[in-house]
C-alpha cells in the first residue's frame, strides 16, 4: 500500500508492521483499512461518524470488510499454487475454514463464496457446526470434514450430508468412532471418507503448544491408528480411508515446528501407503499463524514466517518424504481459519481519560490549600529540569511521605491532601518526561511510568469485544482512528464499563517489547476521541460473553465498489438491555408488573404522585428497548463540568474530504 502520511506515528503504533498492506493512514490523520490491493482506502473515521450521525448507532461497533476475506483466500490458496509449480508436486490443494474460528453466519457465507473456485471447504467440530455445515452450500468436490469426539447422532448427521451430496470426511478421533462408523455404514450402505487423525510426537510452539504432542486432547496413537486400519480392512471398508489428520495447535509461531511436524506426518502417510492403505488426503490441521504485533518473530503474538513461505515448506516436505519412500503424493489440505479471517474485523469505540475532568478543580483546591508543609513540594515542582531530575524526585518521595504522616496525625486537611497528591503526580511526570529525554532507564523509573499510566475509560467490555485479550493475554493492535497527525502526549492504558478489575487492557503491541502502556491524546476537548482495536476477526466473535449484560456491539459491514466509492453494505443493531435481560431468563412483561405494583405502593402512600409514576413505568418501558452500551449523547460534558452546546467540540466528517457516500443498507433485523 502507498503510505500517504510519513510520520513517526507509523512507529508508534506500529501499522506498517502487523498491518499486512490492509491498513494506513491518510493526510487527515486518520486510520484508513484497504480491503482490496490496488482498491480505494476506506477512511473508518468517516465511515464511524456516518453511522453515528445518519444512521445514529453510536459506538462501540463492529467495522467489517468482508473483501479481505477474499483477498486472504486468494492469497493462501495461491500460495500453494505457487509452491506446488515451484517444487513440481504432482497433486493439488484444497483449504477448508473451521468454523470454530468465526461462526458468523455472513463471515462464513462469505468465505464459501469467494472460495468457490478454489474449493474451500468447511470443518467443523460439533453437532451445531455440523448442522450449520449441512445446510450450507458449498463449492463442488470441496471437503465437510468432521472433527471432534462424536456420538451415534453426530454420526448419523454426517451420513445425511453424505446422502445430500456432501463429500463428508469423518475424522476418527477415538477408538469407539470406527466401530460406530462401521456400524452405520453397514446400515445405510453408504462409505462416507473415513480421515484418521493421528497424535504426533511433533509439538507446536506458542500459547497452544501443548494441544500437540503425545499428551495433546486428541488423536490416535500409532497403535490405535493401526486397529482403525484393521477393523476396516476387516469390515472390507479400507477403501473408505482415503485422509491422514493431523494437528498440533493453533497459532503456531515458529516455522521449524510445522516443517517438524509435516516431516513426521508425511512419513506416517507413506507407511500407511505402503501398507496398501489407499489415502489420498493429507491434512496437515491448522495453526497458520498471524503476526499480531509485527515483530516478525517466534514469540507469542508473532510468527516468523508468511503464507508464502509457510506453503513452500508444506509443499516442499511432503514432496521430499513421498519421493524417498516411492509413494504418490497426496492432496494436501488444511485447516487455516485464523489466517483468513483475523483482518478482516476492527473494533471502535470511544474513550476519555479519567483524569481530564478533574483539571477545572485542581485551581480551586490549589487556593484553599495553603499549608507550610506543601512549600517544599511546589518548590520541587517548579524548580525540577533535566539536570536534576532524580534528586528531586527522591526528595519529592520524602517530602510525600512527610505530608502523609502530618495527615495521619491531624495537621493536614483533606484539601492540602489532595493538592499534595495533585503536586506530587506532577513532578513524578515531569521526572519520567526528562529521564526518557535523556534516555537514562532505571528500575524505578519503569517502574513510575506503569504507575503513571493514564487510565481511559472505554465505552466497551473487554469481555465480549476481545475475550482473548482477558483469558489469555492475547495482544491486539491498539490506536486512535483520528488525530493520528497529532503527536500523542498522553501515556495510557484503558479500562472498560464492566465491574470487574481484570476489564482493562495494559499490555500493547511494541516490535521489540510489550508495552505497558499506550500513546494517547488528550480527551479534554470534549470531542469523542476513538480508539480501535485491530485484527479482532477471529476467534472473538465465537467467544465474547455478556459479563455485566453487555450485549452485542452496533455492526456496520464496508465495502469498496469498482469506482472507488466506499458503501456501508449492512448495518446490525447490538442487543437491548431488554434482549440481554431475556437470554438470562427474565421477563421483560414480569419485571414490569412487578415495578408497577411498587408505584402503585408508593403512590398509595403518598410517596409518588401518580403523574411521576407513570412516567417511571413508561420511561422503564422505553429504556428496555436501549442498547447496553453508553450513548453519545448531545449535551456531553467539558472537562470544566459545563455542558457542551450540540455540536461544540464534535469531530464532524466534514472536517475532511468526502470519499463519496456512504450508501446503508440496514439488515431486516436491525
Amino acid at each position: 500500500m502507498e503510505n500517504t502520511f510519513k510520520t513517526p506515528i507509523h512507529q508508534i503504533y506500529g501499522i506498517e508492521n502487523w498491518g499486512n498492506g490492509y491498513f494506513d493512514v491518510n493526510a487527515l490523520g486518520h486510520l484508513v483499512v484497504k480491503p482490496k490491493r490496488g482498491a480505494q482506502a476506506v477512511d473508518v473515521f468517516q465511515v464511524v461518524e456516518e453511522v453515528r450521525k445518519r444512521h445514529r448507532l453510536h459506538p462501540p461497533i463492529l467495522l467489517r470488510f468482508p473483501q479481505i476475506l477474499e483477498t486472504q483466500v486468494k492469497q493462501l490458496c495461491e500460495a500453494f499454487q505457487s509452491a506446488i509449480a515451484e517444487f513440481q508436486y504432482g497433486n493439488t490443494y484444497q483449504g477448508v475454514f473451521p468454523i470454530k474460528v468465526n461462526h458468523r453466519r455472513d463471515v462464513v457465507e462469505e468465505l464459501m463464496r469467494v472460495g468457490n473456485k478454489y474449493r474451500l471447504g468447511l470443518e467443523v467440530g460439533s453437532k451445531p457446526e455440523l448442522y450449520i455445515g449441512l445446510g450450507l452450500e458449498q463449492a463442488p468436490g470441496s471437503l465437510l470434514v468432521c472433527n471432534g469426539f462424536k456420538d451415534d447422532e453426530f454420526m448419523e448427521m454426517a451420513f445425511w450430508g453424505q446422502r445430500t451430496g456432501k463429500q463428508v470426511v469423518i475424522v476418527v478421533e477415538q477408538i469407539r468412532e470406527i466401530y460406530s462408523y462401521v456400524k452405520w455404514a453397514e446400515a445405510t450402505g453408504l462409505r462416507p471418507i473415513v480421515g484418521l487423525r493421528g497424535r504426533l510426537y511433533s509439538k507446536g510452539s506458542g500459547k497452544w503448544e501443548e494441544s500437540g504432542g503425545e499428551t495433546s486432547k486428541f488423536g490416535l496413537s500409532t497403535l490405535e491408528l493401526l486397529e482403525c486400519f484393521r477393523v476396516l480392512r476387516e469390515a472390507n471398508m479400507l477403501p473408505a480411508l482415503r485422509m491422514l489428520h493431523f494437528h498440533i495447535g493453533s497459532q503456531i509461531t515458529d516455522i521449524r515446528k510445522i516443517k517438524s511436524a509435516v516431516k513426521e506426518a508425511s512419513r506416517v502417510y507413506a507407511k500407511f501407503r505402503r501398507m496398501k492403505a489407499p489415502i489420498e488426503y493429507l491434512n496437515v490441521g491448522g495453526g497458520l499463524g498471524v503476526d499480531y504485533d509485527g515483530s516478525r518473530t517466534p514469540s507469542d503474538s508473532s510468527v516468523n514466517y508468511t503464507i508464502q513461505e509457510f506453503a513452500n515448506d508444506v509443499v516442499y516436505t511432503v514432496r521430499e518424504i513421498c519421493e524417498h519412500e516411492d509413494v504418490p503424493t497426496p492432496t494436501l489440505v488444511s485447516e487455516s481459519g485464523r489466517a483468513l479471517t483475523v483482518y478482516h474485523s476492527v473494533v471502535v469505540f470511544t474513550a476519555e481519560n479519567r483524569g481530564d475532568f478533574i483539571l477545572g478543580a485542581k485551581a480551586e483546591v490549589a487556593q484553599r490549600a495553603q499549608s507550610p508543609a506543601l512549600t517544599e513540594m511546589r518548590e520541587i515542582s517548579r524548580e525540577i529540569s533535566v539536570k536534576n531530575f532524580r534528586e528531586y524526585f527522591h526528595d519529592a518521595i520524602q517530602q510525600r511521605e512527610e505530608l502523609f504522616s502530618l495527615f495521619d496525625l491531624g495537621y493536614l486537611g483533606l484539601e492540602e491532601r489532595a493538592y499534595g497528591e495533585v503536586l506530587f503526580k506532577e513532578i513524578c511526570e515531569k521526572a519520567l518526561r526528562f529521564a526518557k529525554e535523556t534516555k537514562f532507564t532505571s528500575d524505578e523509573f519503569e517502574i513510575l511510568e506503569k504507575a503513571l499510566r493514564k487510565k481511559y475509560v472505554t465505552n466497551m467490555s473487554v469481555f465480549q469485544s476481545v475475550p482473548d485479550s482477558f483469558t489469555i493475554r492475547q495482544l491486539f493492535p491498539v490506536l486512535p482512528i483520528h488525530r493520528l497527525d497529532e503527536f500523542p502526549s498522553e501515556y495510557g492504558m484503558l479500562i472498560d464499563l464492566t465491574c470487574d478489575s481484570d476489564g482493562k487492557i495494559d499490555n500493547f503491541v511494541d516490535v521489540k517489547d510489550i508495552k505497558e502502556v499506550l500513546e494517547l491524546h488528550p480527551t479534554s476537548n470534549g470531542g469523542p476521541y476513538y480508539l480501535a482495536i485491530c485484527l479482532v476477526g477471529a476467534y472473538q466473535d465465537v467467544m465474547g460473553d455478556f459479563h455485566n449484560l453487555f450485549g452485542t456491539v452496533n455492526e456496520a459491514h464496508v465495502i469498496v465498489d469498482e469506482g472507488g466509492t466506499s458503501h456501508i453494505r449492512n448495518l446490525i443493531r447490538g442487543n437491548t438491555i431488554e434482549e440481554v435481560a431475556g437470554l438470562n431468563g427474565y421477563d421483560p412483561e414480569d419485571l414490569i408488573s412487578k415495578l408497577a405494583a411498587r408505584v402503585a405502593e408508593q403512590t398509595r402512600l403518598g410517596q409518588l404522585d401518580s403523574e411521576e409514576g407513570m412516567a417511571i413505568l413508561e420511561a422503564y418501558r422505553r429504556r428496555a428497548g436501549a442498547q447496553t452500551y453508553l450513548s453519545l449523547s448531545e449535551g456531553r460534558v467539558r472537562a470544566d463540568g459545563k455542558e457542551l452546546s450540540p455540536g461544540e467540540g464534535g469531530s464532524s466528517a466534514e472536517t475532511g474530504t468526502s470519499q463519496g457516500p456512504l450508501a446503508a443498507k440496514e439488515s431486516p433485523g436491525a
